[in-house]
């Protein structure tokens, strides 16, 4: 063989071979061009050969899987909406957790200073694995199984603590300056999106936390308790509410609100779609509602409806401003893709994104208490002030 046959043998090849890769993308693009428009034959081999250089020069590798979730999240990203988003399957079982309020684990909410990474318990769900394993508000935890708690962040040292419905795990804590380890067994835990209870002069108070499949069943089971004691007037608290299911928020509206519209939606093609409540289920005692700045979504159908209606006082300060509505589209591999659809609007026709609702009193947080003193509904200065409102509707 002559000196350069080699060589030039092997261009020759890799030239061969190029051209039936480019003119496979071309046939590829042409394919791809009817059915999804820009994804032609020149977008493919220009995605080819950033595809390469990040082979090749890049000073890490990147596995297959990041760059194909990286494609399907920036084709997303291209919307420009917050609320329009790719989930990769782990993402999207997180997303599951956050609107049902349902997922196997120990039953225990965690925080995580953010200087020393030290994860404490600030509460304990009753009747969940965590009690009954004798876990307590304020423990330490120091590991689970084999992972150290100081060397993760919160979400990624929560995974390893769920699972599987009745498997188990080694979790040792301190708790008193004493070192202890326990076996917890994870169960299917609900997460209560639904507290309330009864104050003076029968003042019902109901704190909604999230609209989530099983909040309509908590709050019917809240409010049968409370008019059995006798409540004459309601306080619903949504300070901390970020939103949730749609049909959840409207489901309660219609055991509160008289027959009318509580919240329509339009799409891009104005087709309508409307929500309704009937005179049977309303309830006839004064209500406040309260509100903050994290009061968003759902939260703000249900503060709309009520304020539109004229049902009820609101009290706080300017919600969140969250007026359009999400569906979520799952893959057959686990993954989803959340889309923005729609706009809703309250009962008046307001649409409130990026706007609000201003209460009807607006009044900020104070908390009137001591910096030495722990929060009680005693010393929130706007809990006491719906009190005020409905004593005074009460005639009290």
């Amino acid at each position: 063989m002559k000196k350069g046959s080699f060589k030039k043998g092997l261009f020759t090849g890799m030239a061969i071979s190029t051209s039936v890769f480019v003119v496979l993308l071309l046939i590829l693009g042409v394919y791809l061009k009817t059915t999804f428009g820009f994804l032609d034959g020149s977008v493919l081999s220009k995605l080819a050969v950033i595809n390469t250089v990040l082979d090749q020069y890049y000073y890490q590798d990147i596995d297959d899987e990041t760059k194909i979730n990286s494609l399907y999240k920036g084709l997303v990203e291209s919307a420009g909406d917050d609320y329009t988003v790719y989930y990769t399957p782990e993402e999207y079982q997180e997303f599951l957790i956050s609107t049902t309020g349902t997922y196997a684990g120990i039953g225990a909410v965690l925080s995580q200073d953010k200087s020393t990474k030290e994860v404490t318990i600030k509460q304990v769900y009753e009747g969940s694995p965590a009690e009954e394993a004798g876990l307590q508000m304020g423990d330490v935890i120091v590991s689970v199984d084999d992972y150290t708690a100081t060397d993760y962040e919160l979400d990624e040292f929560v995974s390893y603590i769920r699972g599987d419905e009745g498997t188990t795990l080694e979790m040792t804590y301190t708790r008193d300056g004493e070192e202890k380890t326990v076996t917890v067994t994870r169960g299917n835990i609900t997460v209560p999106s639904v507290s309330y209870q009864m104050l003076d002069g029968g003042i019902g108070y109901v704190q909604i936390n999230s609209f989530s499949n099983d909040t309509l069943e908590e709050y019917e089971a809240a409010m049968s308790d409370l008019t059995n004691q006798g409540m004459k007037a309601v306080i619903y608290d949504l300070r901390s509410n970020g939103g949730g299911l749609v049909d959840s928020v409207t489901a309660i509206l219609d055991e509160i609100l008289p027959g009318g519209t509580t919240v329509y939606m339009l799409d891009k093609d104005g087709n309508r779609t409307d929500y309704t409540s009937d005179e049977e289920t309303k309830i006839d005692i004064p209500i406040a509602v309260l509100t903050s700045e994290y009061t968003a979504s759902s939260a703000e159908i249900f503060t709309g409806a009520i304020q539109d209606f004229d049902y009820g006082t609101i009290i706080g300060t300017q919600t969140f401003g969250k007026g359009i509505v999400q569906t979520t589209i799952p893959f057959t591999d686990g993954s989803a893709l959340k889309v923005t659809t729609s706009r809703y609007y309250t009962p008046s026709g307001t649409c409130i994104h990026g706007v609000g609702i201003t209460p009807d009193i607006e009044l900020p947080f104070e908390f009137m208490g001591s910096s030495e003193d722990e929060y009680s509904i005693d010393l929130d200065n706007q809990i006491q002030k719906a009190i005020e409102v409905l004593q005074g509707e009460l005639g009290e």
